[in-house]
């Protein structure tokens, strides 16, 4: 499975005084098994990409391969692309509807037409991956679940369909900190069982460096970056030109080669900082 988008354009709007282009030319590829963080500021088109990717969106030109296949062909099935390609919204919980959680998981298998014995075996695999006991939650009304657990439950309906491809815009979006770590968890234990493609959309900086195998920047609906994280992030100047961040780590190692020490800014993780400035200051 790999993902290659090449010369995506697509246009809100178009022909009217509104007329807005929300991808310009964008090209990049993804190879099978990584995790990708897409960031950006609001309105630079993160989420328009995202929805292309699973076929919601239709672009005005370019194309989207998906395992060698042209989903922006006409010809194409998209039901069969939507079985490979999982996509989680976000507040994903505000899409909760069945009585039960083990009905609301189970929807998406079902529609997929699996029997009764590979769907309860699906659901109850997604839901130990998200990190809920099947068992306590299975049968409780999913409104009656704290609001990490509903994202939980509401992230298990598409893991449960067992994408090639997961995408998840602003999975962490309004939770408290304790549910915000869970999530990441969840997202790299999925990501490690499955060695699916993961993409995440987040404004947290710092989640999309302890994450990501690959970086995409987006800026006024081009691609303006596209690699590692040290590739990306060490481009710091440029970032905040663009109204971004940069994790607290590569902030903090900046500022202090500014003040004259002589320390590594090729470091992401808070141990290996720690290590570098004692190193340093001795």
């Amino acid at each position: 499975m790999s993902i290659e988008v090449k010369n995506l354009r697509h246009i809100y709007d178009k022909g009217l005084p509104t007329e807005q282009v929300a991808l310009d030319d964008v090209s990049f590829t993804i190879d099978d098994g990584k995790l990708v963080g897409i960031i950006g500021h609001t309105g630079s088109g993160k989420s328009t990409l995202l929805q292309h990717l699973n076929g919601l969106l239709k672009a005005d030109s370019g194309n989207i391969l998906i395992d060698g296949v042209d989903i922006t062909d006409k010809d194409v099935t998209m039901l069969e692309i939507r079985k490979k390609i999982g996509l989680v919204f976000q507040y994903p919980e505000y899409q909760l509807f069945e009585e039960t959680v083990e009905k609301d998981v189970a929807f998406g298998p079902k529609n997929l037409g699996l029997d009764e014995e590979e769907i309860a075996e699906r659901v109850k695999e997604a839901l130990t991956l998200v990190g809920l006991d099947y068992e306590k939650v299975k049968d409780k009304s999913p409104f009656d679940l704290s609001g990490g657990q509903k994202r939980r439950v509401a992230i298990a309906g598409v893991v449960a369909m067992r994408p090639r491809v997961l995408i998840l815009d602003e999975p962490t979006a309004g939770l408290d900190p304790k549910s915000h770590q869970d999530i990441l968890q969840m997202v790299k234990h999925i990501h490690a069982t499955f060695g699916n493609i993961v993409i995440f959309v987040s404004h947290n900086m710092d989640d999309i460096a302890n994450l990501s195998d690959q970086i995409l920047v987006i800026s006024d609906g081009k691609k303006i970056m596209d690699g590692t994280p040290l590739e990306v992030f060490g481009k710091r100047d440029e970032l905040k030109a663009m109204g971004l961040s940069v994790p607290r780590v590569t902030e903090l190692m900046a500022r202090l080669k500014e003040k004259g020490l002589d320390v590594d800014q090729d470091i992401l993780d808070i141990s290996k900082a720690e290590e570098e400035i004692v190193r340093v200051l001795k």
